[in-house]
């Protein structure tokens, strides 16, 4: 059932904007009682979030198979993982309907993905610290989360961002990665 309402909500978001989206039209979209929206997700806050994250696990699906496909070559993995991410989110109606607020002033879920992205920055640090577990790098564990900080942010700022093709940006990031993680770690 909560797939099923927030399939609805992100199809609405899309179509008609997110200022449109309102428990009681999801539960006629849904044929459910809007009650049983509530009871599904809670406040419309909540149905922004799960939308938000519901997308960021599809992204994450990506990096995960990217970081299979190179398993002895780390920035080459990076490589494939920023030219996925960066892929995917050219088609993805529901970022492009967040970023560019294409229906009126409907601003409302852009914070998730800028201002109040801590779940989301988090969620995705946790996933990348663990497919970078493996790899043999020779940062401290500190100058690492660092390092995967920095790479979440730059990739999360082209998807919103775009300033060349996925390809070439995904090049420009691997670079940076690269010499990061081949450098020497030195403390400040």
């Amino acid at each position: 059932m909560r797939e099923r309402v927030v399939d609805a909500a992100v199809t609405l978001t899309t179509g008609v904007g997110w200022s449109q989206v309102t428990m009681a039209r999801l539960a006629e979209v849904v044929g459910v009682s809007r009650q049983t929206v509530y009871n599904e997700i809670g406040s419309k806050p909540r149905l922004a979030e799960a939308m938000i994250l519901r997308e960021l696990d599809r992204f994450l699906g990506v990096v995960t198979l990217a970081f299979d496909a190179h398993p002895d070559d780390l920035v080459d993995a990076i490589r494939a993982a920023a030219r996925a991410v960066l892929e995917t989110s050219q088609d993805n109606k529901l970022l492009h309907a967040v970023v560019s607020a294409t229906h009126g002033a409907d601003t409302e879920l852009l914070p998730l993905l800028t201002t109040h992205a801590g779940a989301l920055l988090a969620t995705a640090k946790a996933v990348l610290v663990e497919r970078v577990a493996p790899y043999d790098v020779a940062l401290t564990p500190d100058r690492l989360e660092a390092a995967v900080d920095t790479v979440v942010r730059i990739v999360l700022s082209h998807v919103m961002q775009p300033s060349g093709p996925p390809a070439a940006t995904a090049d420009d990031i691997a670079w940076i990665a690269g010499r990061v993680l081949r450098g020497q770690d030195v403390t400040p």
